[in-house]
This record gives structure tokens, C-alpha cells and sequence, in this order.
């Protein structure tokens, strides 16, 4: 017979077996809880992917207040790829950039920084001053910048954002995000241009003021308070007004996985950022990361018609599938789609086939697999030149 203390200790083990076995089927199932935060808008986002973990409301078009900065940071990073700006380029503040107000870092009229302390500005203090004097050197004029931020906006496919300033300062209501649009941009500046995050990272760190009149020191201090609340948040802005109330689109990166959670709207900057914790915990709690490096070797193509009867084939890329559902990963298949043959010219690059993925019979995705170098279409000489090699090899 079983003493009263092992029958609790056999009752809570049963007890523990059976939430587990719960637990386990609900995540099988898709089935789990919806994360309870405090903001009306809310999505998370997996970075490589961009595939949608969980959201709310994330095509309700709110205020943004700073996290407008992010799209501003996207078209600086832009410039500074295509060499047209440099990192050590001397940036001077103008007097309708010293006049913003908000969140600023007291820039002065006719005052010099390089570029690099201004994103530096922008990314840790949410300067609006550096915000403006960086659009203003980039584009001329701050609305001329704006009309950049709409074009990259656009063609992002962001249907429920308008800009109409660099920083987030205006409370017109032709000034809009949501939560699927910030998660968007965010998605193209830290996947396209991943050095941000040596900007996002950066807790303290001062500059110097440096006029005719005198020199300073300023210390920048971060906005984003998840910097020491999570760890392993990466960036990225946040964003707050009397119109707006708190915002924050966050990144993280934990065991290789970069989830993104923006959050709209929350009632007091205490629980934006709960929120996000909350957010990105449930996201990385229900997602697993399946990747095919496609390392394997590809069979050789038959080409006619060609200087050379074989077509050598490369993967695209990489393979990656976010699994939601608790689904078996080690049952996903892939199988080769090839034509017989194809026939000359083929380019380099050109697309050939495809890898095909399923989950339980199920397609869940493809790369493509491309030519690995062009095949110019054989003329007159080149056959002659094919039958005296193969001639000459039966000697």
C-alpha cells in the first residue's frame, strides 16, 4: 500500500504527464494560446522567411512616431551601398534641422558631424535633429527625402504606410504605418544591410559638440530598453507621441533565428516593451527552422544544340522552412524537377529546374537550380570541331 506522500508524488507525476501530453498535442495541432499583450497592434515576423508568426490588427494604419526613423535608416544604408555617401562624409546641421523638437540630441546650426555619428544619433537616441541634417545632405531638402521613403515604401508593397517627415514628429493623419508595414521595412534593413545592428546595439556611447563657440560632450544613451531587459535583442527603434502612444519594432537573434516583433500603440512605454518580450518568447516558443544548405551535387543537364553537350547546374541558394505547427522535420522530402534535355544558348544564371519540398506530401516550397555557366548555341564550325574530337578519340 501506498503511503498518503507517494500517492501525491505518483498523483502529481500522473498530473505532470498528462499537461505535458496536452501541451505537446496543442503544438502538433497548431492550437497555441494567442500571446496576451497590452498593445491593440501586433505582429511577429521571422526574419529570413519573412514568413508571419503571430499578429493582430497589423493592417490598422496608426501613427508610427519614431520607429519612421527605421525606413530613414533604410535609405541611408542604400546610399551608403551604392557609394553615392560615406561613412566619414562631413554632415552639417542646418537651422530647420536644429529647430526639430522631440526626442534630439542638440545639434547646432552649422554644426559638423561625420555620417557615421549621425546614424550613430539616429539608430541609439532617436535624434530628430541628425534625422532631418542627414535627409537634408542625402536629398537636398527633408521633403524630398520623404519621397523617397514613399518610393522604397511602395515597392516594398507596404499598402497601409504614407511618410510625409524623416523622423515621426508630424501628427497629420497622411502620416501612417501598421504593424505589417514596420515589420516589413524592418525586415528589408536588417536582412539587406545587417551592419545596423553595430548602430542598434550600442547602449552608451558619447560624441563631441564640437562649434566656433565651444566644445561638449554629449552622451547618447539608447531608447530601446530591451538592450538590457532581453538578451538577445539586436535592435531596433522605438517610437512614441502623444498621438502614437509607444511603439517598438524589436529584433532579436537567438540560436541563429532573427524574429521581429513590433508592437503599436501600447498604452505606457513599461508594457511596449513587455510586450515585445512576451511576443518574441511566444515566437521563438512555437518555431523550429528547417535549412538544406544544398551542398549536395546536381546531376548533369543534356544540352543540344550547344558548344557543349553538358549543362553543369548550381542550387540558387540555400533552403528554409519555419515550422509553426510542431510538424516532423526529418520528414521533409525533396525531390529534383529537371527537364530531359534543354537547348542552347542558356546564360549563367539562367533557371533550369527547381527542388521541390513537401511535408507530408504537401509542397511547402522550392529553390531554384540555374545553369552554373552559359552555354553558347553550337554554329557550323563547332559541329565539325565535335566530330573530329570524337574521331580522333576512336583512334
Amino acid at each position: 500500500m501506498l503511503r498518503k506522500k507517494e500517492k501525491r508524488i505518483v498523483i502529481w507525476l500522473i498530473l505532470g504527464c498528462f499537461i505535458f501530453h496536452a501541451g505537446f498535442m496543442c503544438m502538433s495541432m497548431g492550437a497555441w494560446a494567442a500571446p496576451d499583450v497590452a498593445a491593440p497592434s501586433y505582429i511577429v515576423m521571422e526574419a529570413d522567411t519573412g514568413q508571419v508568426i503571430c499578429e493582430q490588427d497589423a493592417d490598422t494604419r496608426r501613427s508610427p512616431a519614431s520607429i519612421t526613423k527605421i525606413m530613414t535608416l533604410l535609405i541611408i544604408f542604400e546610399h551608403l551601398k551604392s557609394g553615392r555617401i560615406h561613412l566619414e562624409d562631413q554632415v552639417t546641421t542646418s537651422a530647420y534641422a536644429k529647430s526639430m523638437g522631440g526626442s534630439q540630441v542638440f545639434l547646432e546650426e552649422g554644426e559638423t558631424q561625420t555620417l557615421e555619428t549621425m546614424i550613430k544619433c539616429i539608430a541609439v537616441a532617436s535624434g530628430n535633429d541628425a534625422s532631418v541634417a542627414v535627409a537634408e545632405y542625402i536629398a537636398g531638402s527633408e521633403s524630398e527625402f520623404v519621397k523617397l521613403m514613399n518610393e522604397k515604401a511602395e515597392k516594398l508593397g507596404m499598402q497601409n504606410t504614407h511618410f510625409e517627415d524623416c523622423c515621426g514628429l508630424s501628427d497629420s493623419d497622411n502620416h501612417y504605418s501598421s504593424a505589417k508595414d514596420v515589420a516589413i521595412m524592418s525586415r528589408e534593413l536588417i536582412t539587406k544591410y545587417p551592419e545596423v545592428f553595430e548602430y542598434t546595439k550600442i547602449w552608451m556611447e558619447d560624441i563631441e559638440h564640437i562649434t566656433p563657440q565651444s566644445t561638449s560632450t554629449f552622451t547618447l544613451s539608447s531608447t530601446n530598453k530591451l538592450l538590457k531587459q532581453y538578451e538577445w535583442t539586436t535592435g531596433l527603434k522605438t517610437g512614441s507621441t502623444s498621438k502614437a502612444l509607444y511603439c517598438l519594432s524589436a529584433t532579436a537573434d537567438r540560436d541563429g533565428m532573427e524574429l521581429i516583433a513590433v508592437v503599436m500603440a501600447a498604452p505606457d512605454p513599461k508594457s511596449r516593451f513587455q510586450d515585445a518580450i512576451t511576443l518574441l518568447n511566444y515566437g521563438y516558443s512555437v518555431s523550429r527552422m528547417y535549412t538544406d544548405e544544398n551542398k549536395d551535387p546536381l546531376p548533369e543537364q543534356k544540352i543540344e544544340g550547344g558548344i557543349e553537350d553538358v549543362l553543369y547546374l548550381t542550387y540558387a541558394g540555400p533552403f528554409e522552412y519555419l515550422d509553426t505547427k510542431g510538424s516532423n522535420l526529418s520528414e521533409i522530402q525533396k525531390e529534383i524537377s529537371l527537364p530531359d534535355c534543354v537547348q542552347a544558348p542558356v546564360a549563367e544564371g539562367e533557371a533550369i529546374g527547381e527542388a521541390v519540398y513537401k511535408l507530408d506530401g504537401v509542397r511547402i516550397g522550392s529553390v531554384s537550380i540555374l545553369a552554373a555557366k552559359g552555354v553558347e548555341k553550337a554554329e557550323y564550325k563547332d559541329y565539325w570541331k565535335k566530330v573530329w574530337i570524337r574521331y580522333l578519340m576512336k583512334r
